[in-house]
């Protein structure tokens, strides 16, 4: 077996194979070809690869929350959310570090959804979790939804903005109060596509909009949870949502958000 050149073994400085008997040599040869196989074979269980969290045709892997079972539906790969009522589907177990790919597109003008990251999937009395949200709006939004004086919220709301909700706290890199707001309007309108790549990493995320990072937000409260899908007000479709987990980071039980039991089996998530 040949080792990875990128492995490098340190023996203690006061062993001497040379010295050592033919057979004990052996023996620790032996022993160093057992790790660079252990070594060799945990490498390739952590390969890189995409896969995808909604699957085309049903909603295996994802637990309604507080919606109903109306809300979500598959059509033709998509996946169709009503946006009624208000509230959140959940993926089946926690995430920590990863990268996400999803398209989306809204159709009707002004509406609006997101996904959360590292949520406790536990609504509050707006209907919505804790977490990370990803904001999905569609450009009429800001026109439909005037301050009290008449006058419009940024544009910039509507191209992305990153935000800790529910209670989760977060430092913007583009401060728009506690929010981070996108430094370049890149979304489309009612009925297009949209494709979002965000990476998710020890509380850190940074959000590419339509093929250019754009906005990033940092020190997330939470750094583990659940991932969930947004109903709020209009139709919305999802399709390719796609997920590569990367190696675990800085999450423990002081910043992981609380496990929660399968409606349907009774009991416990994995803690994977």
């Amino acid at each position: 077996m040949t080792i990875p050149r990128t492995m490098e073994l340190a023996l203690p400085s006061k062993l001497n194979l040379r010295a050592c008997s033919l057979p004990f040599r052996q023996h620790c040869y032996g022993i160093l070809v057992l790790i660079a196989g252990c070594v060799y074979q945990n490498l390739q269980a952590q390969e890189l690869v995409f896969r995808d969290l909604f699957n085309g045709k049903d909603l295996t892997g994802w637990i309604d929350v507080n919606t109903s079972p109306e809300t979500w539906s598959v059509k033709d790969g998509l996946l169709i959310c009503t946006g009624q009522p208000i509230g959140v589907m959940r993926t089946d177990r926690q995430y920590e570090n990863f990268i996400i790919e999803v398209e989306w597109r809204h159709m009707a003008p002004g509406g609006n959804s997101g996904m959360f990251l590292w949520s406790d999937a536990k609504p509050e009395g707006n209907r919505l979790p804790k977490g990370m949200e990803v904001q999905m709006l569609e450009l009429d939004w800001v026109n439909q939804h005037k301050r009290r004086d008449g006058t419009l919220p940024p544009i910039a709301y509507v191209h992305g903005e990153l935000f800790g909700a529910g209670g989760m706290t977060a430092i913007p890199d583009n401060p728009r109060g506690n929010r981070s707001k996108s430094l370049e309007n890149r979304c489309k309108g009612v009925g297009q596509w949209n494709r979002y790549v965000f990476v998710a990493v020890d509380g850190m995320v940074k959000l590419s909009v339509n093929g250019k990072f754009v906005n990033g937000i940092r020190d997330a409260s939470y750094k583990k949870g659940y991932i969930c899908l947004e109903s709020e007000g209009k139709e919305i479709h999802f399709r390719k949502i796609r997920i590569m987990e990367l190696p675990q980071g800085l999450a423990d039980a002081s910043n992981t958000a609380p496990l929660l039991k399968l409606r349907q089996q009774g009991v416990e998530e994995p803690k994977k």
